[in-house]
């Protein structure tokens, strides 16, 4: 066949479909506008390929620099909470004297002592004891509890009574915990390393962070706490103060880091609104586990209330400042994929993004709880009383309080970071911006098959 013959053929073969069902011809012209139109906002795949990279650097288009104007925008925005964090944190930090002393463990005369059981249990006249072998190579008994499963060689911590000591007792020991210095060593150097070896120099940054914001809790908040300030006040401070270090941190000084710490700052001042209305509402008084009614018998200043909302406020910060990085990263990597799309196309795409991720995250937090409190949970469901007796009482109503707030919070910090993301992205380069309107309602049920 020559050229020109295939030429003339190819016609033929491309309009036999059409001669064969002319009904089909005017709905398959519309999809392909459609797909045409699409591709023109953004690439197939778009969506799927910014929702797996979220967290990544970029692509082989990457999106510049934010202008000059938008980082000094930025910097002005967040200059009044760097400011108000920082007088915050020196007017609230409290004198050595205002800080209630440390109470001793064990009186005086006694200590612990790490020792290795060397064989069953026995019984004695003080009760069952244990045979174990002390530091210093010597051997004596330890009292033992039966319901403690102890076993030849294990390493375990018991109180040498120095009072029974003294008058030669034959079991001076008293069992109080086994020793997991080890295990969680090791659990600890997996997890260090696990994180390295996955997410390099940028894990490391986040391991630093970590070590920040432990840093302020125990220089900052809790003394704060114990002496005695505004509860309200050192949880805005606390999680003010380690998400400027985090974020910074881990992500770099970017337009998009800034972007989510914006976010993350707004869901933490909604969650705090909301959380001292439902902590008054509810009449919650932080008083409901053994450890908080023991709390102020050492530390007469707290207000339990107030810790309780506290704990509420900086329990929202890292699920905040999960969905705020995600969803910044997110219309950045939008961006690079569709330079010439409208802001309003990236805000819904980024959007059906964040609808995914408040799906996932809003029973993440209810399964934490679950999963942290099943022994209580487990011995209210044997109590013979209505379900909404047992969600309003006591410890469980502090959780589903803390539940919901935080659930609120992160809900709505997702549009707010998307806006301001959509708004600070660096625009397209050279050339007109496409006009895109936001996805329809098919564009928007296809959307889980693809």
């Amino acid at each position: 066949m020559t050229p020109d013959t295939r030429a003339d053929a190819a016609p033929q073969d491309a309009a036999a479909p059409d001669a064969a069902a002319p009904d089909d011809v005017a709905p398959r012209a519309g999809r392909a506008r459609g797909a045409r139109h699409a591709r023109g906002r953004f690439p197939a795949g778009a969506h799927g390929h910014a929702h797996g990279h979220a967290h990544g650097h970029g692509h082989d288009a990457p999106v510049g620099p934010a202008p000059r104007r938008t980082r000094v925008v930025l910097a002005l925005l967040l200059l009044p909470a760097l400011l108000a964090t920082a007088l915050g944190m020196w007017a609230l930090w409290p004198a050595d004297d205002a800080i209630p002393e440390r109470m001793p463990v064990v009186v005086e005369g006694s200590a612990f002592v790490d020792v290795t059981v060397t064989g069953p249990r026995q019984g004695s006249d003080v009760g069952p004891t244990v045979p174990i072998e002390l530091p210093d190579g010597g051997t004596s008994a330890m009292q033992a509890d039966p319901r403690f499963d102890l076993r030849e060689g294990d390493g375990v911590v018991a109180l040498l009574i120095g009072d029974l000591e003294r008058q030669g007792a034959p079991a001076p020991y008293v069992f109080m915990e086994h020793q997991r210095e080890l295990p969680l060593g090791l659990l600890a150097c997996a997890y260090v390393l696990v994180v390295l070896l996955v997410a390099r120099w940028r894990g490391l940054a986040a391991i630093a962070g970590l070590g920040v914001a432990f840093a302020v809790f125990l220089g900052f908040t809790f003394p704060a706490l114990l002496a005695g300030e505004s509860a309200m006040a050192v949880a805005l401070v606390t999680s003010s103060a380690v998400m400027l270090v985090v974020l910074y941190l881990a992500h770099g000084l970017t337009a998009r880091t800034s972007v989510a710490l914006l976010g993350t700052l707004g869901g933490l001042g909604i969650t705090a609104a909301i959380g001292a209305w439902a902590t008054e509402a509810s009449r919650l008084s932080g008083a409901s586990s053994d450890t908080a009614q023991t709390l102020p018998s050492l530390a007469p200043g707290v207000d339990l209330a107030g810790i309780a909302l506290c704990g509420l406020v900086l329990a929202g910060m890292g699920v905040l400042n999960d969905v705020t990085i995600t969803q910044a990263s997110a219309v950045w990597e939008l961006r690079a994929l569709a330079p010439q799309a409208s802001r309003r196309a990236l805000f819904a795409r980024a959007m059906r993004i964040g609808r995914d991720h408040i799906a996932s995250t809003v029973y993440t937090i209810a399964f934490a709880y679950v999963g942290a409190a099943l022994p209580l949970l487990l011995t209210v469901w044997l109590l013979d009383q209505s379900a909404v007796m047992s969600l309003t009482s006591g410890e469980i109503a502090e959780e589903v309080v803390r539940t919901l707030v935080g659930s609120i919070g992160l809900v709505l910090a997702i549009p707010l970071t998307t806006a301001i993301a959509a708004v600070v992205v660096p625009g397209p380069g050279p050339g007109t911006e496409v006009e895109a309107a936001e996805p329809g309602p098919a564009e928007e049920e296809a959307a889980p098959a693809r």
